[in-house]
């Protein structure tokens, strides 16, 4: 007995002592559950509270499972480089942004094509080479590398733009087709002002492709196109051949007294075959008898009537041009404009 009335003594203490707690915590249970019954009330979490008072939009700072506060379909920014928003997109929209990206591909492929060209000009000539460095900004084939890198780089960001409806990437093409349309503008007017000084400066310039023929490819292989397409030789006449060491009557080698190849009337033997000996000796014969294996007159004067004669080709050649560009410069306006309507009509 004595036993029994001892332990009901210290069960009833520590009834009395947890009594308390179990009462505190059966409150705040209730509680909580009280809260989950009540759609009223609301429940917003402390970090939920810290997350929401961010200053920094997005759906990291966005409190996660707060039925008050919804999160929007599209957090638009300066670069909006999250999912595509083309299932907004009308039909019309949708044609515009698969006719931006096509046009934008074949730029970028005429770009990296031409990049490639003048790439490869670069090492088959060895001028990347330490030695020949120096003289790399006199290289015509720094022209396309520069040409190609420029157009394969904004027709990319074309692409990307349109296929990922970027709009960092469509500002940075409309900027980059609106300054190669200035540019072109300015080059124009340019030509046009100054074409009596241009033609100063071609005849100095072919001279100097006469006087260095053996020495540069690149010379080389301009002079040759000029002479064989213009059906022409030398600068102003055959007779300036001679003013090239090789050439020259006085020259020990077995080109002497001779002219490239390009000069020659029939330069082919067959038709298949060409005949790099033709020109030899031209420049000794006397001019009636010249006529009949060389061609006499010189580049300057046929290119100066060829010109005269194509000058409406080529301005519907240059207008075809900036048609082109200034079209590929009203797609990427247009989707920029219908992705920004998308977009604020998403945030209403």
């Amino acid at each position: 007995m004595t036993f029994r009335h001892g332990l009901a003594s210290t069960g009833g203490k520590l009834v009395m002592f947890f009594t308390p707690f179990v009462k505190r915590f059966s409150l705040k249970k209730g509680q909580v559950e009280e809260e989950e019954r009540c759609p009223l009330v609301p429940k917003v979490s402390r970090l939920g509270k810290i997350l929401s008072s961010s200053k920094v939009q997005g759906p990291l700072f966005s409190p996660i499972g707060d039925p008050g506060i919804g999160l929007p379909e599209k957090y638009p920014g300066k670069c909006d480089l999250l999912q595509p928003s083309s299932h907004n997109l009308d039909s019309f929209s949708y044609c515009i942004k698969y006719l931006t990206f096509l046009w934008n591909l074949l730029f970028s492929v005429l770009g990296l094509l031409i990049l490639a060209i003048g790439i490869w000009g670069l090492l088959d000539k060895e001028s990347l080479v330490s030695e020949q460095i120096a003289h790399l900004g006199s290289d015509p084939m720094l022209f396309f590398v520069l040409v190609g890198l420029a157009v394969s780089t904004i027709s990319l960001a074309g692409c990307l733009g349109a296929l990922r409806e970027n709009t960092c990437l469509l500002k940075f093409f409309t900027g980059g087709v609106i300054t190669f349309v200035i540019l072109e503008l300015l080059g124009g007017l340019v030509l046009y002002s100054l074409r009596h000084q241009i033609k100063d400066s071609l005849q100095n310039t072919m001279l100097v492709a006469v006087l260095r023929y053996q020495d540069d490819p690149d010379l080389r292989f301009i002079m040759d196109e000029i002479q064989f397409g213009l059906q022409c030789c030398g600068v102003e006449s055959y007779q300036d051949w001679k003013k090239n060491l090789y050439f020259n009557c006085s020259s020990p080698g077995v080109q002497a007294c001779g002219v490239p190849a390009s000069c020659c009337l029939h330069p082919l033997e067959n038709g298949t075959i060409a005949n790099s000996q033709c020109g030899f000796g031209a420049l000794r014969m006397e001019e009636f008898v010249a006529q009949g294996v060389i061609f006499l007159g010189g580049c300057v004067p046929q290119l100066a009537r060829w010109l005269g004669s194509h000058m409406g080709a080529l301005g519907t050649c240059f207008v075809f041009l900036l048609m082109v560009e200034v079209g590929g410069l009203l797609l990427a306006t247009k989707l920029l404009a219908d992705l920004a309507f998308v977009r604020a009509r998403g945030q209403q």
